[in-house]
């Protein structure tokens, strides 16, 4: 039995036949309409998310599957005081494959010690956040072509990002990646991380305006300011609009550069960029479901001929 805590539980070339299933699904989706036919899938998510839970959903009814879980802390018996540990043995009687998210870090860890089915991390507070990084892995390769050979901007809450964090310790293992870091300074990226970047020898650098580099990027990845991460409303207000990607920033940009997000937007992509052929959101969100089924498929052991 096989979990999904972190990206690097996958190797490259795992992830690269992972890649590969999920585009044979984006091509194929009737061939495995009924592979999970039979299999339950648990939501268990202590915080809440739209996206990524409707996502986990859609893939599982997708694969002819069937969804059970909560949405939230409150309609769970952790408002009793059960433990994960607890929840996660019972919910291995009820289902045969577990997607959780949970405030706090490691909680999915805690569970897949305990648990008799494979558990997905679904977000671990400020932790990991593996399937949007595996999102993120595949729209990259499937609109660029490969996942080596790239500068990459990564833009405005890298401090408490979870996203940004996952995403930068899965593209260290391709070649040739050079990390732009663009944040104001209460927000910049951990220290682990630029002391990890630079005792590899991989290029970054800082900066605080993102009009300097954007001629530079093959591609953006913008993220809001989290306020449910701010301890301090004040700040929070202070620095929610400090970079608002707009038309004119993108006219700086390389023709085929790619804007990533790993939504829900705010205020920092404007929305009339939503309309310029390189912004990759939108479609972001869509390869979520093919790489979600992708992964349900390869933890249960179906193979679809």
């Amino acid at each position: 039995m096989r979990h999904l805590m972190n990206p690097l539980d996958f190797t490259t070339e795992e992830l690269d036949k992972l890649f590969d299933l999920a585009n044979d699904i984006e091509q194929n989706p009737a061939k495995y309409a009924h592979a999970c036919e039979g299999k339950i899938l648990a939501t268990c998510f202590y915080e809440p998310s739209t996206r990524t839970r409707l996502s986990f959903e859609s893939a599982m009814t997708r694969l002819g599957g069937r969804v059970i879980g909560f949405s939230d802390a409150a309609s769970s018996s952790a408002s009793k005081g059960e433990s994960v540990s607890d929840t996660i043995r019972i919910i291995s009687c009820y289902a045969d494959i577990c997607a959780m998210r949970h405030p706090k870090e490691g909680a999915p860890m805690v569970a897949a010690e305990k648990s008799g089915i494979p558990v997905i991390n679904a977000g671990d507070g400020g932790h990991q956040h593996p399937t949007q990084t595996l999102t993120d892995l595949l729209t990259i390769r499937s609109m660029k072509g490969r996942l080596d050979h790239f500068t990459i901007g990564l833009c405005g809450d890298l401090k408490f990002g979870r996203t940004v964090h996952s995403l930068i310790d899965a593209l260290v293992r391709y070649e040739n990646i050079r990390f732009i870091f663009i944040s104001p300074e209460e927000l910049r990226v951990p220290d682990y991380i630029t002391e990890m970047l630079r005792a590899r020898k991989i290029p970054y650098e800082e900066v605080i305006r993102l009009e300097d580099v954007m001629p530079s990027l093959d591609m953006l990845y913008m993220t809001r300011v989290q306020k449910e991460r701010f301890f301090n409303e004040e700040d929070y207000i202070r620095l929610k609009d400090f970079y608002v990607l707009d038309t004119a920033k993108m006219a700086l940009a390389k023709e085929d550069m790619l804007v990533l997000h790993p939504l829900p937007r705010v205020n920092e992509i404007s929305v009339e960029v939503d309309q310029d052929p390189r912004a990759a959101y939108f479609k972001q969100a869509q390869y979520g479901v093919y790489v979600r089924m992708a992964l349900i498929l390869t933890l249960l052991g179906i193979q679809v001929q």
